[in-house]
């Protein structure tokens, strides 16, 4: 194509001969660069479970925190004069601590946070904090609204408030350092409910469903979906919030232990991934 010729102003030139003029026209003509479209959101992976076995679940406790550690299962309940902090032994059942709260206060969420157990309340705007071995109260601490779940994401405690919106706290002064709203397809996802944050990732149940969702710490976005549909379907005629709660993470194994208000039984659940969605 040597030979091909380019008209400009009415004067033909040669292939390769383009004045500087006509560059600088076709410059000043030619549509600004195109910027590099945003990289894809990577897809929301979807899994259902198989039950790897099950822990005897006493039916009294209305359960609203989870937390496992070096074979102890820690367990904070609800309901005014029934909330309590307990750690029992994963496999036997064996109880080897429980603490009752006060009458006034409606027990929620919990986390660990070095040699500390932290409990919130509903709606009493307060927090308790206490050894983690003996639980012996150390100090409470005040927050704004309401308290649902808590996790820590071993720098920051993670708190839920029933609303799209997760607080962030500093794990030593308590003082609130950040919020996150979560979304779904950008659209608010409400009721975030009890916590557990699990290779990099926060795990939630969503209030009153069978689903915990998986939320990125750093947007908000939800990655995943847990269907924990048919896992315990309660007896006719239940309290309608006799509901899934109560996510804890036995990294030995990578398996979940998942529960819910009331409920006969903890299961030991091993995620599998869904070609799409349910």
């Amino acid at each position: 194509m040597a030979a091909m010729l380019v008209l400009w102003a009415g004067v033909t030139l040669p292939a390769g001969r383009v004045a500087i003029a006509t560059q600088q026209s076709a410059e000043a003509n030619s549509p600004p660069p195109e910027t590099a479209p945003p990289p894809e959101e990577a897809p929301v992976v979807y899994y259902g479970y198989n039950i790897v076995r099950t822990y005897p679940h006493d039916e009294r406790n209305f359960t609203q925190g989870l937390v496992y550690e070096d074979g102890y299962l820690y367990e904070g309940t609800g309901l005014y004069k029934q909330s309590v902090l307990t750690r029992r032994h994963l496999e036997s059942g064996r109880y080897v601590k429980r603490l009752r709260l006060p009458d006034q206060y409606f027990g929620e969420g919990i986390a660990l946070f070095g040699d500390k157990v932290i409990q919130l309340t509903w709606k009493s705007e307060v927090a308790f904090v206490y050894d983690k071995t003996t639980f012996r109260e150390l100090e409470q601490f005040h927050f704004s609204g309401q308290g649902w779940g808590l996790t820590s994401d071993g720098t920051r405690l993670i708190l839920s408030d029933g609303t799209s919106v997760l607080r962030f706290l500093d794990p030593n002064t308590y003082v609130e350092t950040g919020r996150l709203r979560v979304h779904n397809d950008r659209r608010p996802v409400r009721q975030i409910n009890e916590l557990e944050f699990i290779d990099g990732q926060i795990y939630a149940n969503i209030l009153p469903t069978d689903y915990i969702a998986i939320i990125s710490p750093q947007t908000g976005r939800i990655t995943g979906w847990i269907d924990l549909t048919g896992l315990y379907i309660p007896p006719e005629y239940s309290p309608s919030n006799i509901v899934l709660n109560g996510i804890a993470y036995i990294p030995e194994t990578r398996h979940l232990l998942v529960t819910g208000k009331c409920w006969p039984k903890i299961y030991e659940i091993e995620l599998v991934p869904q070609t799409a969605e349910p």
